[in-house]
């Protein structure tokens, strides 16, 4: 008996200790505990557990711009729980995600842990299935210090543009206001092209076109005179012309028929998935990103289990592993036949860019959208089914048109007529592309050396556009063709923007307020190389060759600072205090009578008397529906709740409360008499006001 149980205690004794895995957030933690298993504990570090303090600038200049970092406010006891697994766990893993930013973490968990950093305690996976993380636990390898050291320049220049041009625009323009590396940068891109829309003048131009019989008829447009472009700019001259053209033959001169081929788009990149998200979903930036997390963190699939549906989702590159590329071919010709499935090579468009990552894409191909869409949000279904059709069309043939082209002249003057048609859809049986020159557009059979009639000839008057606002999409593209931040950054700059006040998003365009100009404008005269968008690039480049080509960190941070310290010396002197103008508004202050100005204030902007600080006067900027309130007959107005949300309410309040969470209409509804509600959604533009009633259009 006596043996039996000394076996059973040195069984205990020599019971084996659980591996601890840290990764970052909460839900991965959740999905990776699954796959792993009992022997396994896996802890969030809930994003960064040390950085630079907030309430000092945290980076010893004067010892080579040492950052001095500390562990986070409120995550104390975090911090002592992972201190107390780490001290019981077997083997420690640090499974932060697969950047710079990640790396940093992990090399911040080490320091807190004790774990040397060069030692094989790092694991990264670009998807979040069973197979690769226990593939990933199998491949450990060091903390890269290259990654980290790139991620530290960008935190330190950061901090240093951040911390030091903030308080300064604080007390030359207003508190609250900040400046960016990145952020500065693409202030100056929206504000200069308000600037070119501004200054914009339109010029004339007119077009000629002749509609002909034949067939079912079709259009050529006038684009040559003595075989040189013609661009006609007055209606003398299109008169001119159309009045030769009536005089003269329509002969068919050249026709030429060829195949062109649409490739398929490449798999999508952080930023080319915020663009179509943008176009084709209405999300922001910030959605995009929100939405995509969890699609890679992973979401309990009715039959699956909680499952990663994409891979990381912070990437520049194009590159699909050979396992991904054989999948969606076995997937295609399953699906739509041999000939469907393509053989494209993408590339990224920086040839020394870190291809560690791939490109987008869902983590299995066999999770067709449409066969787990009740297990996901809207939202997410949405983001899933984008990202999906990309990549499986991104493995696809190209779509194969019958092109034709008719040049027929009259006299000097030559016109143009195409025509193509679809013989082959390749990746556009699952991808429709909005591409105008992709649509079908026939024209007849025709000879050359056929006569033609002209049916109508008619002149149009144009004017050329100045170019368009930008839209989040567009911004993104701008920035990413510019070299300006990178995918993770684009959406907290656009956010940064609004938040400050420098820009606002009207629908889906991006205007820059009177603020953004000022202090633009400020940067402009005195930080000239950070609103310099050539310059911002140069520097990305800089931060990119610390982790590729191992250049030493604080040598660039050096290079930057002694420019920024000599400016930040001359702007502190000559900056004057700089008064923004009031906007001021027809409506009077009730309590003095002078007007009212439009005021920007935390929760947005609100009506002030103009003669502040005599007059302290201030409320809502009331902006009015049109419609009476069904009640008291009061206007029914537009009000912000504390939320931040807009809702409409009785201008009468607090007498009347009668109040609406959608804008109402001036319109009845059939069935029972009450006001209709603006609801705007797939099911119905509009709703009665009346729960009970139901009726919907």
């Amino acid at each position: 008996m006596a043996t039996k149980v000394k076996k059973e205690s040195a069984k205990a004794g020599t019971k084996r200790k659980k591996t601890l895995v840290i990764v970052e957030s909460p839900s991965k933690a959740k999905t990776i505990g699954k796959y792993l298993g009992s022997s396994y504990k896996v802890m969030a570090s809930v994003g960064h557990i040390r950085d630079l303090p907030k309430s000092k600038l945290g980076i010893d200049i004067e010892n080579d711009f040492e950052p001095e970092y500390i562990s986070i406010r409120g995550k104390g006891d975090l911090i002592k729980e992972l201190k107390k697994e780490a001290k019981q766990a077997g083997k420690i893993y640090l499974a932060t995600d697969p950047d710079r930013e990640g790396e940093a973490i992990s090399w911040h968990l080490a320091y807190l842990l004790g774990i040397d950093p060069t030692s094989n305690c790092r694991i990264v996976f670009n998807e979040i299935t069973k197979d690769t993380i226990k593939n990933a636990i199998k491949n450990p390898r060091p903390i890269d210090l290259k990654l980290v050291d790139a991620q530290q320049a960008r935190r330190v220049l950061d901090r240093l543009v951040g911390y030091q041009i903030s308080p300064l625009l604080w007390r030359k323009i207003r508190r609250g206001l900040s400046a960016g590396r990145v952020q500065s940068a693409a202030l100056k891109i929206l504000c200069d092209r308000e600037n070119a829309i501004k200054n914009f003048t339109p010029e004339e131009y007119w077009n000629i076109i002749a509609h002909f019989k034949k067939g079912k008829g079709f259009d050529a447009k006038l684009s040559e005179y003595k075989g040189k472009k013609l661009v006609i700019r007055n209606k003398e001259e299109a008169d001119k012309a159309i009045s030769e053209l009536k005089e003269g033959t329509y002969t068919v001169s050249k026709i030429i028929n060829k195949e062109r081929s649409r490739k398929p788009f490449a798999p999508f990149t952080t930023s080319s998935m915020q663009q179509d998200a943008a176009n084709k979903l209405g999300f922001t930036t910030k959605k995009s990103m929100m939405v995509a997390q969890q699609l890679y963190e992973g979401i309990e699939i009715k039959g699956h289990g909680t499952v990663g549906l994409v891979t990381y989702i912070r990437t520049d590159s194009v590159r699909i592993s050979q396992e991904a590329k054989a999948a969606a071919k076995a997937y295609i010709t399953e699906k739509f036949g041999d000939k469907y499935a393509g053989n494209n090579l993408f590339t990224n468009k920086k040839k020394d860019i870190q291809d560690a990552h791939e490109a987008i894409r869902p983590s299995n191909i066999n999770l067709d959208p449409e066969q787990i869409k009740e297990s996901l949000t809207k939202e997410q279904y949405g983001l899933y089914k984008l990202i999906w059709t990309r990549f499986l069309a991104s493995q696809m043939t190209a779509a194969v048109f019958e092109s034709m082209q008719v040049v027929i002249e009259n006299g000097e003057y030559g016109l143009k007529a195409t025509g193509s048609r679809l013989i082959f859809d390749g990746y556009q049986r699952i991808y429709a592309t909005n591409i105008e020159e992709d649509k079908d557009k026939l024209l007849p059979e025709l000879e050359e050396g056929e006569t033609l009639t002209a049916k109508e000839l008619k002149g149009e008057q144009k004017f050329t556009e100045p170019p368009a606002r930008f839209t989040e999409a567009s911004l993104v593209k701008d920035l990413e063709e510019k070299n300006i931040g990178r995918p993770s950054t684009y959406a907290p700059i656009i956010a940064t923007l609004l938040e400050r006040k420098y820009i606002t998003r009207q629908k889906k365009t991006l205007f820059p307020t009177d603020l953004g100009f000022v202090v633009t404008e400020l940067m402009e005269d005195y930080f000239k190389e950070i609103v310099d968008t050539g310059f911002t690039a140069d520097m990305e480049d800089r931060l990119d060759d610390v982790e590729v080509k191992d250049l030493n960190w604080k040598e660039i941070v050096r290079d930057f600072y002694g420019t920024l310290k000599e400016e930040l010396d001359i702007a502190d002197k000559q900056i004057e205090k700089v008064q923004i103008e009031d906007r001021l508004t027809d409506e009077l202050c009730e309590l003095c009578g002078r007007p009212m100005a439009i005021k920007s204030g935390r929760f947005g902007e609100f009506l002030a008397c103009s003669g502040y600080p005599e007059c302290k006067n201030t409320k809502a900027i009331v902006k009015k529906t049109g419609v009476l309130c069904p009640e008291c007959g009061g206007d029914i107005v537009a009000k912000r709740g504390r939320s931040g949300k807009i809702f409409y309410g009785c201008s009468n309040y607090p007498s009347c409360t009668k109040a609406f969470w959608y804008k109402p209409v001036d319109r009845k509804c059939p069935q029972c008499g009450s006001l209709l509600l603006e609801r705007n959604s797939k099911n119905a533009k509009y709703i009665c006001s009346n729960e009970k009633c139901g009726y919907k259009e």
